[in-house]
């Protein structure tokens, strides 16, 4: 799917929040999510020097949201520290698609940046099965 004007000012919130809040060796990731009630939450990640307790700037911008109440997520985006789109890795894609199984992701396609279905990029979803 192609991109439009909100999914360009999602990559560019993404793109601002790292820029502002670089700093080397703790953030390299920049995200943005936009709800579908118009909100905007952008995050950068956390790293840390024990490196599997890091966690990623699109789970921290639906944290911000959840805070706020706010979880239905209409459009999500990160980039790297230079700007680039990137995907969501797959425990985000699982957040992502837990909290909002029909969310758009804006994702690296062939020459540009892309929007595909979280349905697209997490196939075959576990769901927890509660008896």
């Amino acid at each position: 799917m192609a991109l439009q004007s909100p999914d360009l000012e999602l990559i560019e919130a993404a793109r601002s929040i790292i820029r502002e809040r670089f700093k080397p060796n703790f953030h390299h990731v920049g995200a943005a999510l936009r709800t579908q009630s118009g909100q905007i939450f952008a995050a950068v990640h956390l790293e840390a020097n024990v490196g599997r307790i890091a966690v990623c700037a699109e789970a921290i911008a639906l944290g911000m949201a959840a805070a706020t109440g706010d979880t239905n997520v209409e459009s999500i985006a990160a980039v790297d520290r230079n700007g680039n789109v990137v995907s969501p890795c797959g425990m985000c894609r699982e957040l992502i698609s837990d909290y909002s199984p029909d969310a758009r992701v804006i994702v690296p396609g062939k020459g540009s940046a892309e929007v595909l279905s979280i349905r697209d990029l997490l196939p075959q979803k576990y769901i927890r099965n509660e008896t």
